[in-house]
């Protein structure tokens, strides 16, 4: 259709219908007509009705005049003709008669228009709603064989359908009624030619009741009115836009349900055909070709997946250096659960921005082949999560909401429908209280459920042995890097290769070249500019730094000595960058970013916000920035490699590297597809050589498990659990339970004092003293006396709210006290209650700053800080110096002042103004924001297992989400998409997208013309999360319905019927 809409559309078609007039369906309420029988006389009728449409040229009209002048008709047979002759005929019959066919002409056009509704899927951006196979009615290039009178409207266009609905609204009272009755038949499971009989059963039964009200209008008005609306709809359908239904879309997907039951039957066979992609239909490869730009798998790749251990579903862990492509290995072993043995599946990953990455990638995934995609990181996640109906999920979480997760299912006895677990990091299970958790968590797994499938992966493990007699899994290695990795350290001038096979381990490889004057040896004393500028603008380069400070130093120093050319490199998209950074800066902007941006070269740390680091590392990906300064928390990050990466020292903060460390850093280096080789370089001084050499030439690092240094949230966490779940809830169950642990497995190395039996008699006392667990029984046995465990309502609160349980006591306390005067006029009380505790030790307080908004706070406010104990006076006296006698909790004070921060940062939104005022690194202000958004999640879940704390559930629902999203209340929708923070959430909303339909109806081309700063795989990434997060909202609310709909087991009648028959 042409942009004035002025052409006519017809469809064509050349297959020949045998379809009953409109006459023989609809004028037949008397029960004779309504008997099988008369073949002859259908057969003649549908006859007459038989028409072959011929291919008609388009006609221009520019007026909305009647197009079809004096005429009746089109055709002898057109729809007009056979309406016009049944109202002429039925006019001369008794009017009661009249009535009755008026009255099934009219229902069973409604009939047909609520068949078309449920049968016609529209086509648009999103996905199309299936409905049951045989009904589906499709218009355009295919159509389908309907049984004759099942849809009377099948040829009927859908303005002429309008025009069928608009008379039925407009019918008297006691069609209403009719149509209520004809609304609850339709949504039941009878199929549409039970209906069609119904309909006309019932509409005889009704006629005496409605006869008067009918006969309002006069024979000849009512047929000229008719003629009249039917000419005007077929003229409004001559502009109506019909939609098209794409056969090749719908042949995909049957091709793909086809290769999914294909790729079931071959994993279940002992075939060595593994189908067209290792058991996955054919529509896999092609989306990675698509999205990832992956056509081949690397040799490792292929004989990882053809592993016997992966063909019978053993446990099993990987090693390979960084960049080798591990991911891509575990994510087809998800795909073959999720599509082929239809099981969920649980990504275990150590970063909420790395869980967040993943979600964007794999969304598409979903969306394509049928499967739900959710986040469990920060505050988000359900528990228990969404029970589907028929579509599997993955679900992609962080450590400690993956421990949640699988706690969850096992309480609720659905562990069995978690077929594979993914741990990605492996080595985690080392790092001190975040390791423990991860430990907790496959210990279950492999204790409650022998089925579910776990897969480990890492790029630095070492003491593999302990790791396979745990997990109970093979081992597979290699050393392959997609691009050549060449370790060099500098000492002085001196560039040296790292040789393993040299005497002291490197071999002299070439003398830095490059003119220094003084003043820039002086600023220079590492030649780090020399370094860089033999890589940046062309290629991209990594500067790893000991501290934050650092970084924004160097990357202020390198751009001092970089020459003007470097301005010219990209400009325009690097004003751009300059540009966005103000924008979600609320017109702030860094300094430091603001000099070294122009230059290709930024810091990147904890320090920035959420937003600032996703638009800078969006900048660096591609190419517009070529040098970043960072910290080592970025080796463990975002995947962002480099052609060089430099080290600027041996130095994390102000301990020597590990080896670990080194190897993650060092492992950035070259960029698949783009370089041939990567490049390291280690700055070292001469003092610290014989370290370095150690280092470089030493194994990876050990894994130790941290369930007993960890106490509180180790092993005590454990046992709390395990007795709360039922897993084990005796002494020698929970001691069994704890064999099978890591710590299990390591015990002869890690217990030198005492032994696990004592560790776990020792541990189970502790929590029964706190009130956290109880004695239940005592079982006697000739000479021995074995206790039962039950956990008690406090130990359930803490081990669901998964509050360390160092501070559950406290917090049980402050919420129980901020109970007898909980002050709502202000948020600062709730704020308070929900602070984290851990984070009260690492700022202290700016006195001044402190007493300056003491004493702006409002009168609500200062009966919160009267409550919790804390005095204007004390302030005060802190500030300005004085000597304090009075003792004040000084946890309880740093804790309030945190509080400040959160509630200012709530009221005004916007972290650039907070951090000004409170003298306060943005970082940290952001960090300390989602930690707080954290613990409020867990504290309402602590509350939501005492019963004595119900009022608090519902005040921290919208309190949580208010700390989650912290901004204007109409960019939250936005902002739940995974990927959409605040700075992007306000490019949308200004462009028009200001609900989660309107971006999963997006077209990712339009985006990334009408939004800033935007590229194309950005776009499909923010399009596809929408669409999944809208579809997963969805699918709950059926299941909910259903839910509601569902006869329940326990209902009286069942339960009286199965006692009969028993």
């Amino acid at each position: 259709m042409d942009e004035g809409g002025s052409r006519i559309i017809r469809r064509v078609s050349l297959r020949k219908r045998n379809r009953p007039s409109l006459g023989s369906v609809c004028a037949a309420p008397a029960a004779a007509e309504l008997k099988p029988g008369n073949v002859e006389d259908e057969e003649m009728v549908a006859g007459s009705r038989r028409r072959k449409t011929v291919g008609v040229q388009p006609v221009e009209y520019d007026s909305e005049e009647d197009m079809f002048g004096d005429y009746d008709s089109f055709t002898e047979n057109s729809f007009l003709a056979q309406v016009d002759d049944l109202e002429q005929k039925y006019m001369q019959l008794p009017e009661h008669r009249k009535h009755d066919t008026d009255l099934g002409i009219e229902d069973l056009c409604s009939e047909s228009i609520k068949d078309s509704k449920l049968n016609i899927t529209t086509v648009d951006n999103f996905t199309a709603l299936k409905t049951d196979e045989p009904t589906k009615n499709q218009c355009g290039q295919e159509d389908v064989a309907i049984e004759p009178g099942t849809d009377l409207l099948y040829d009927v266009p859908s303005s002429q359908v309008l025009y069928f609905e608009n008379l039925q609204n407009s019918s008297n009272d006691w069609g209403n009624q009719f149509s209520k009755e004809k609304d609850w038949n339709s949504s039941s499971h009878q199929t549409v030619n039970e209906e069609l009989s119904h309909s006309c059963i019932e509409q005889p039964q009704q006629n005496d009741q409605s006869s008067s009200e009918v006969r309002t209008s006069s024979d000849t008005t009512r047929r000229k009115s008719l003629k009249d609306h039917l000419k005007s709809t077929m003229t409004g359908n001559a502009k109506a836009q019909t939609p098209v239904f794409s056969k090749t879309k719908q042949l995909k997907e049957t091709l793909l349900s086809e290769e999914i039951n294909v790729a079931k039957k071959t994993l279940e066979s002992s075939s060595d055909d593994r189908g067209p992609f290792y058991s996955l239909p054919s529509k896999v490869r092609d989306l990675y070709v698509q999205f990832k730009g992956i056509e081949k798998l690397y040799e490792w790749q292929h004989t990882c997946l053809t592993l016997n251990s992966v063909q019978e579903r053993k446990n099993l862990i990987y090693s390979l250096p960084t960049s080798g492509g591990k991911t891509l290995v575990a994510e087809i072993l998800m795909l073959q659960e999720l599509l082929c043995r239809r099981k969920d599946v649980l990504m275990i990953l150590p970063y909420v921005a790395i869980v967040q990455e993943k979600i964007s990638g794999l969304s598409t995934f979903g969306m394509e082949l049928g499967f739900f995609v959710e986040e469990y990181a920060g505050s988000k996640g359900r528990f228990p999560p969404v029970k589907r109906r028929e579509k599997k999920s993955l679900y992609i979480a962080t450590i400690e909401k993956g421990h949640s997760l699988v706690n969850s299912l096992i309480e609720t006895e659905r562990i069995s429908n978690l077929g594979l677990v993914v741990v990605d990091e492996l080595h985690m299970i080392g790092a001190g209280s975040r390791g423990a958790v991860l430990e907790m968590t496959l210990a279950k797994i492999l204790y409650t459920n022998k089925t579910t499938q776990i897969i480990g992966m890492s790029a630095t493990l070492n003491n593999v042995e302990d790791l396979q007699e745990f997990l109970q899994a093979e081992y597979y290695t290699n050393q392959f890097r997609p691009v050549e990795l060449k370790e060099y350290l500098k000492i002085n001038d001196e560039i040296h290769e790292v040789d393993s096979k040299a005497e002291n381990g490197i071999t002299f490889s070439r003398l830095l070249n490059y003119k220094y004057s003084d003043t820039l040896k002086k600023m220079d004393p590492d030649r780090l500019v020399a370094l860089v500028t033999e890589v940046i603008p062309n290629y991209s380069c990594l500067v790893f730094c000991p501290t934050k400070k650092n970084c924004e130093n160097v990357a202020e120093m390198i751009c001092k000595f970089l020459s003007k050319e470097y301005l010219k490199h990209r400009e325009k998209e690097k004003c751009e960058v300059i540009k966005n950074l103000k924008n979600i800066g609320g017109g702030n902007l860094c300094p430091v970013l603001k000099r070294t941006i122009p230059f290709g070269v930024a810091y990147h740390h904890s320090g920035l916000t959420s937003d600032e680091r996703k638009l800078l590392e969006e900048a660096y990906s591609t190419g517009v920035l070529c040098l970043f300064t960072c910290t080592s928390t970025l080796a463990a990050g975002v995947n962002l490699p480099a052609r060089r990466v430099i080290l600027r020292a041996p130095y994390v903060a102000k301990e020597f590297l590990k080896r670990n460390q080194y190897k993650q850093m060092i492992g950035r280096a070259g960029r698949a597809g783009i370089d041939t080789v990567g490049e390291s370089i280690l700055i070292l001084q001469e003092k610290d050589k014989q370290q370095v050499l150690e280092l470089i030439n030493s194994p990876l690092e050990n894994c130790y498990s941290h369930l007993v240094q960890e106490f509180t949230k180790g092993i005590q966490t454990l046992f709390l659990s395990l007795i709360g779940l039922k897993i084990a809830t005796n002494l020698s169950d929970i001691y069994h339970f704890m064999s099978g642990t890591f710590l299990g497995v390591q015990q002869k190395i890690l217990l030198k004092e005492k032994s696990l039996w004592e560790i776990t008699v020792e541990s189970l006392s502790y929590l029964t003293e706190k009130g956290l667990l109880q004695k239940d029984t005592i079982c006697k046995a000739e000479k021995e006396v074995e206790y039962n465990f039950h956990i008690t309502k406090l130990g359930r609160a803490s081990f669901k709210g998964m509050i360390d349980l160092a501070y559950c006591g406290i917090l049980y306390r402050d919420l129980k006290k901020g109970l007898e005067g909980l002050v709502l006029e202000s948020l600062l009380h709730l704020i308070y209650l929900i602070t984290p505790y851990d984070m009260v030790f690492l700022y202290d307080p700016d006195w001044m700053i402190y007493f300056r908004q003491f004493s702006q706070l409002s009168p609500a406010e200062q009966k919160v800080a009267a409550l919790v104990g804390v005095s204007e006076s004390f302030i005060g006296k802190k500030a300005s110096g004085q000597a304090i006698k009075k003792k004040v909790d000084k946890d309880i004070v740093n804790r309030l002042y945190l509080s400040f921060i959160l509630n200012t940062l709530l009221k005004e939104t916007n972290i650039w103004s907070v951090s000004e005022k409170y003298n306060m690194p943005r970082g940290y202000i952001q960090n300390l924001l989602t930690g707080a958004a954290s613990f409020s999640s867990c504290v309402l879940h602590f509350c939501e297992e005492l019963e004595e704390f119900w009022v608090y559930r519902a005040l921290l629902v919208e309190l949580t989400k208010k700390l989650t999203y912290c901004v204007k209340a109409e960019l939250i929708p936005l902002m739940e998409v995974t990927g959409v923070l605040e700075g992007r959430a306000k490019q949308l909303y200004n462009a028009g997208y200001k609900s989660l339909m309107h971006l999963a109806n997006a077209n990712p081309e339009v985006l990334i013309k009408t939004v800033d700063h935007l590229s194309r795989r950005q776009a499909k990434q923010i399009v596809s999360s929408a669409k999944m997060l809208l579809l997963e909202k969805a699918e709950a609310l059926q299941e909910e319905v259903e839910e509601l709909l569902r006869l329940p087991s326990d209902f009286p009648d069942t339960v009286a019927s199965s006692i009969e028959k028993a």
